[in-house]
């Protein structure tokens, strides 16, 4: 199980100190949401930005890409640093391709599904892909309230994948994601926790901790 906060809700005025908090922290892998204001209304980060968390941190950078053109960015965030990088099927219309370039430049691949998006846009990509993230709220504002739905959904997903030879791929949750839930979207069969306000607001250190005990860690 990996712990990932998410710089969305960060204080941009102050990145670095809190992307090192989160290092020091114990976090597993550091959560990028670019959003294109097209795709989601909000505009945020750009693979400048991944370029200089590259030199403040040696975490994985988990790129998300909110965007309505993925293709056009794979290899520009790939460039910059991202070792894992994630695609909307919503807007990937050549899905299976979009997620063999992101492994030719040498990321591990994700297929981000909305909450009301069919599971059956992963079943069809699993097989191209290193894990399925599964939005628990809309994507683009972060606060959002979890939504509960997201947990029978995950663990219909997993018990797919585990049950047509896909066990390796993960389950990444993200949207809502609270100390006081994380046990729940485990349960559910997720490995990967996102997690803005829930990570980041307060004592950043001691908010990784308190989820790793929380999910039994």
């Amino acid at each position: 199980m990996m712990i990932a906060p998410s710089l969305l809700a960060a204080d941009f005025a102050n990145l670095e100190r809190d992307v090192r908090a989160m290092d020091a922290g114990g976090a597993d892998i550091l959560h990028v949401d670019v959003m294109d204001g097209h795709f989601v209304p909000p505009i945020t980060f750009g693979p400048g930005i991944v370029t200089a968390l590259k030199r403040v941190t040696s975490l994985p950078l988990d790129v998300h890409l909110m965007v309505t053109n993925p293709d056009h960015q794979v290899e520009q965030f790939a460039a910059a640093g991202a070792a894992w990088i994630s695609v909307h099927a919503e807007v990937s219309p050549h899905l299976h391709r979009t997620l063999n370039r992101i492994k030719q430049h040498g990321c591990r691949a994700g297929v981000v599904l909305n909450p009301a998006t069919p599971l059956e846009f992963a079943f069809e990509a699993a097989g191209d892909a290193d894990f399925v993230l599964l939005m628990s709220v809309n994507p683009g504002y972060g606060g959002q309230s979890f939504i509960p739905s997201f947990l029978p959904r995950c663990e219909r997903l997993r018990t797919w994948l585990d049950t047509n030879g896909l066990s390796h791929v993960e389950i990444e949750v993200d949207g809502g994601i609270k100390i006081d839930n994380a046990r729940d979207a485990v349960n559910a069969g997720a490995s990967i926790l996102v997690s803005g306000s829930g990570m980041v607001h307060g004592d950043i250190a001691a908010n990784i901790k308190a989820m790793r005990e929380a999910v039994g860690l």
